[in-house]
Order: structure tokens, then C-alpha cells, then sequence
């Protein structure tokens, strides 16, 4: 009986966070909120580091390409979720779906890899800081940057290119608000436990490798800090990691409660909230989290609106 309900699908519907239409209102206005917050607050920054010659250092570079990364994810998402929970039609096709869920995949392993060179950034700055500038040159952070580009796009792929050999599904409504692989795979006719295996290992893979680099970065950073003799050296190299450490500790939670644990039929919602947190949240918090609590960015933000008004 299962076997004649499979089709090939040419569309998906979406059926997004809730059907309880008297939220609707209030949740397109939440994250419409969200959506315009991350959106100034990342562009922003990426055009402060820019005209800012205070934050032309290689710390700020990777700051850029993390604000550039959040702005791409968050706005492959955002829009349509905030068209379908408007509209009765929440339909999107079969190549429009795997384009969303290549791109968002790309950026996410992507902001893995750039967090973990991040730390290893901080590490250079703190335990070695004469040769920070030269150890950091300018076509080493192009060049680390440029592998976590890369390392984001070929293990999406890998994802993308084993969806597309599902030849059918028992359904086109995905119980998510966007086209992510597990509720894509839930729908799958055939055997997906090459792609669950897959999914789970190269996850896995990324997560323990890049949190060793990062945890080993923040050691080696804790016995300098320790080491140091002025109160106010310590304090100055705390806050610099602090930053840095929130945003990691928020991603990295909440993509290994994702897709590093066992399903559950009853965790959809669950995983809705978690999925709605990195994707539609952290992207949001990123920028006001490296603003306020650096005293270089706000900084350089005064200097350039001082300029600005004087002019």
C-alpha cells in the first residue's frame, strides 16, 4: 500500500511552525522584527569594519565574513517563512526546496569551520601577540577563510547530490518552515539510512574536529591569561574571548541538539524551536553580542558617526 502512495514530486508544501492561524499575526511581526534587526545589525558591521580603518585587523576580518555568513542564512529562510505564514499557499518546488536547503547547508558548515579559525585567531592574539600581525598575514586569514567557504560547499553537496537520487515520497508536506535534510529524509519511500548515516557522520565529523580546535585555542588561552602579572592584561584578553566564546557556546548547542542525537517521533517541535533559534536567532544576536561587549567596535562606530556629522 506504501508503495503505491509514492510519487515523484514536482513541489513541497511547507506547513511551517504552527496552524494555529490567530498567531499568525504575531509571529510574521516577531520575526519580521528579528528578520530587519539581523539584517541592519550584520550589514552594518560588515560596512563599520570596511570604513573603519580601527578595524582593519584579522580578527574583524573574520568578523565580516561571519556577518556576511549570518545575513546569507538567515535571509534563505526568513522570507519565506514570513510569506508562507501570511499565506494560505505555502507551497515551493521540487528545485527551489533543494536550492534552500543546499544554500542554508553551505553557510552553516561554513560558520562551523570560520567559529573554529576564530579561536584559532585568539589564540595567535593572545599567547603570541608580537608575531600576532605577522603570524595572522593577509593571505593566510584569505586562505582560511577561503577552506571554510570551500569545506562548507563540497560536504553540502555530498548532502545535496544523495537527496536528489530519492526517486519518490510518501508525501510533499514537510512538517518544517523551511527544506532542511532530516524532514525531507522522513519523507523518503526508499532506504535513506545511507543518507542518515552520512548526515550524522560528516555532522559529527565537523562538530568534534572544530570544537577540538577550539577547546584546545581557549586552553592554551587560559594558561597565558593566568600566566599574565597585570590584573588589567587579564580583564582586556577575558573580555576580547568573551564574545567570541557566547557565540560559540549558543551555534555550536544548538546544531549538536539538531543533528547529533537520536530521533524521536515525538521531538518535531522541539526541533522546530531549536532550528528556529540558530537559524532565525543567533544570526540576530551575532552582531549586538561582537557590538556591545567590544569596546573597539563601539569605538570605531563613534569615530565614524562623529565624522559623519561633521562633515
Amino acid at each position: 500500500m506504501e508503495e503505491e502512495n509514492c510519487t515523484a514530486v514536482t513541489e513541497f508544501i511547507l506547513r511551517g511552525l504552527t496552524d494555529a492561524p490567530e498567531l499568525r499575526v504575531f509571529l510574521f511581526m516577531v520575526f519580521l522584527l528579528i528578520y530587519g534587526v539581523t539584517v541592519w545589525g550584520n550589514l552594518g558591521m560588515i560596512a563599520l569594519i570596511h570604513v573603519s580603518s580601527l578595524l582593519h585587523t584579522p580578527m574583524y576580518f573574520f568578523l565580516s565574513h561571519l556577518s556576511f555568513i549570518d545575513y546569507c542564512y538567515s535571509t534563505i529562510i526568513v522570507p519565506k517563512m514570513l510569506a508562507n505564514i501570511l499565506n494560505e499557499d505555502k507551497a515551493i518546488s521540487f528545485v527551489g526546496c533543494m536550492v534552500q536547503f543546499y544554500l542554508f547547508c553551505a553557510y552553516a558548515i561554513t560558520e562551523v569551520f570560520l567559529l573554529a579559525v576564530m579561536a584559532y585567531d585568539r589564540f595567535v592574539a593572545i599567547c603570541n601577540p608580537l608575531l600576532y600581525m605577522v603570524s595572522m598575514s593577509q593571505n593566510l586569514c584569505v586562505e582560511l577563510v577561503s577552506c571554510c567557504y570551500l569545506g562548507g560547499t563540497v560536504c553540502s553537496l555530498i548532502h545535496l547530490c544523495l537527496a536528489l537520487e530519492i526517486p519518490a515520497y510518501r508525501s510533499n508536506v514537510i512538517d518544517h518552515f523551511f527544506c532542511d535534510l532530516p524532514p525531507l529524509l522522513s519523507l523518503a519511500c526508499s532506504d535513506v539510512s545511507m543518507n542518515e548515516l552520512l548526515l550524522y557522520i560528516v555532522t559529527s565529523f565537523n562538530e568534534i574536529t572544530t570544537i577540538v580546535i577550539i577547546v584546545t585555542s581557549y586552553l592554551f588561552i587560559l594558561i597565558t591569561i593566568l600566566r599574565m602579572r597585570s590584573a588589567e592584561g587579564r580583564r582586556k584578553a577575558f573580555s576580547t574571548c568573551a564574545s567570541h566564546l557566547t557565540a560559540i557556546v549558543v551555534f555550536h548547542g544548538t546544531i549538536l541538539f539538531t543533528y547529533c542525537r537520536p530521533s524521536s517521533g515525538n521531538s518535531t517541535n522541539t526541533d522546530k524551536v531549536a532550528t528556529v533559534f540558530y537559524t532565525v536567532v543567533i544570526p540576530m544576536l551575532n552582531p549586538l553580542i561582537y557590538s556591545l561587549r567590544n569596546k573597539d567596535v563601539k569605538e570605531a562606530l563613534r569615530k565614524v558617526v562623529r565624522s559623519k556629522i561633521s562633515s
